[in-house]
């Protein structure tokens, strides 16, 4: 199983979801957060995401949910690898070729 960072701006995106979706239904924002992780703790198994927008990222779809999770490995010094979740994005988001959303 690979180590999994995040990103400031991944933690600050899930942070921003979660209120929003808090500010009607908190219940819902605990289970969109809890399907967020379990994605990112099955990427750490297995990373299996579609090649990226961005060039050497991966980007994961989160079943049921319209957000992807847009992510790099990043080989360690001991060469393991690690899964750096870099944006957490909703798929309605503009989102132009080699750029993230704004």
């Amino acid at each position: 199983m690979r180590g999994v960072f995040w990103s400031d701006d991944a933690l600050k995106e899930m942070n921003a979801l979660a209120a929003y979706i808090a500010a009607e239904n908190p219940a819902a924002a605990l289970k969109v957060l809890d399907r967020i992780e379990r994605t990112v703790d099955n990427l750490s198994r297995m990373p299996t995401g579609r090649k990226g927008r961005v060039e050497g990222t991966y980007e994961k779809p989160v079943a049921g949910l319209p957000y992807i999770i847009a992510y790099a490995l990043q080989t360690l010094p001991d060469a393991s690898e690690r899964i750096v979740i870099l944006h957490v994005i909703h798929g309605a988001r503009d989102w132009p070729l080699g750029k993230w959303p704004k």
